[in-house]
């Protein structure tokens, strides 16, 4: 199998890449990125013959389409995925090469399935699977595995942590961008759309995450899972930056206006000043606590089956890059095997099998705690 990787010299990319190259069918990964710095690249990624390492803008849709067609599945990892999801995908249908991407942004998935990028996606006989990454990605298998085993599914309750110790580059622009303005929740049984960053919550993760303060954000799930899940009357995603300074901070940017998108006159200059702040946070953790490096997902997902109440819970805890990166290289190994079918824009939780992606997920050291509580429908 021959990979191409886009944003392959980021973090998430070199997280997808470095289980590639373990793998005996891999033959070829192709890290390919708009500033393709040796130095930026990880010693055993370097060092491997099976990589390659090649300058490629996602903007250039023509020399996209020429290199995509010398492999055989493209991995796009470049965020922000509101801004790259659209026109990758466009050049991996256009030469009908499977695509798969980590896109955590719900204005490119609404895009992906609305337009007819899923149509020419089917003629070419190729898979667009989008937001297989850890959140949305593995979350969403979780949600799936225990939805296969419940008569019926009420809620789904999404809730991730991300310390800013393991933030950079366009993760950034994500960040800051998910709690901007109205954004989609699925919520009895419509999609509705909220006002990001709000609702803060308190919710427990694994050590050494402890309680988070997390808050609508705009993510997929919304989208997706409501498609694939019958009945789901509640899908709500909520997230958080810690510590917990971080999204109080990116609240009150908000509150004031720094965090605008229309440009203003400052002395005869148009200045944007969500690109002021974007640029500001690159230097506003410096000399400040900055959290574990770690991060953290939880799935609740409520149901019934045979008459009683069932709640499931699934708990991770770890690093950001291997976590989201796993997950795509996972799914790029069962579409080469012939695991991963269907045709068309598609979510994980509509062409992954739970049990197999699980599999080889713990296999490869992940954890994951899970409890099942059972109640009775009716009051004793």
């Amino acid at each position: 199998m021959r990979a191409l990787i886009i944003g392959g010299v980021g973090g998430m990319g070199q997280g997808v890449a470095r289980d590639l190259i373990k793998q005996e069918q891999v033959t070829k990964v192709i890290l390919a990125d708009l500033y393709p710095d040796p130095e930026r690249v990880s010693p055993k990624l370097r060092d491997s013959e099976k990589t390659t390492l090649v300058k490629m803008d996602v903007n250039d849709h023509d020399i996209m389409v020429k290199s995509f067609k010398e492999v055989d599945v493209i991995i796009n990892c470049a965020g922000p995925f509101y801004k790259t999801a659209v026109p990758v995908a466009k050049a991996a249908v256009e030469a009908k090469v499977n695509y798969i991407d980590i896109c955590d942004d719900y204005e490119g998935t609404e895009i992906l399935f609305n337009s007819d990028i899923d149509k020419l996606a089917k003629e070419a006989g190729i898979t667009v699977l989008t937001g297989m990454g850890s959140d949305p990605g593995t979350n969403n298998i979780l949600v799936k595995w225990y939805a296969d085993k419940l008569d019926s599914v009420e809620e789904v309750y999404l809730y991730w942590v991300v310390s800013i110790a393991e933030l950079a580059g366009a993760a950034w622009d994500h960040s800051l961008h998910m709690t901007l303005g109205e954004i989609p929740q699925f919520i009895d049984g419509k999609l509705v759309h909220v006002e990001g960053g709000t609702e803060p919550v308190a919710e427990k993760f694994l050590d050494p995450l402890g309680t988070c303060h997390v808050r609508y954000v705009g993510h997929p799930q919304p989208l997706t899972l409501p498609k694939y899940i019958n009945g789901v009357k509640n899908v709500i995603i909520k997230g958080a930056l810690i510590p917990l300074w971080v999204d109080e901070l990116i609240q009150e940017q908000k509150n004031t206006g720094l965090l605008g998108t229309e440009p203003i006159d400052i002395k005869g200059s148009n200045i944007t000043p969500y690109d002021i702040a974007l640029k500001l946070w690159e230097t506003i953790p410096e000399g400040r606590d900055n959290g574990p490096q770690s991060s953290g997902l939880k799935v609740i997902v409520k149901g019934e089956r045979g008459g009683q109440k069932v709640i499931y819970t699934a708990d991770m805890v770890g690093r950001m890059a291997p976590g989201t990166g796993l997950p795509a290289s996972i799914a790029s190994l069962m579409m080469d095997a012939g695991d991963i079918t269907e045709k068309g824009v598609v979510a994980p939780e509509g062409c992954v099998d739970p049990a197999k992606f699980l599999g080889a997920f713990l296999k490869r050291g992940a954890r994951i705690h899970q409890t099942e509580k059972i109640s009775s429908m009716f009051k004793v």
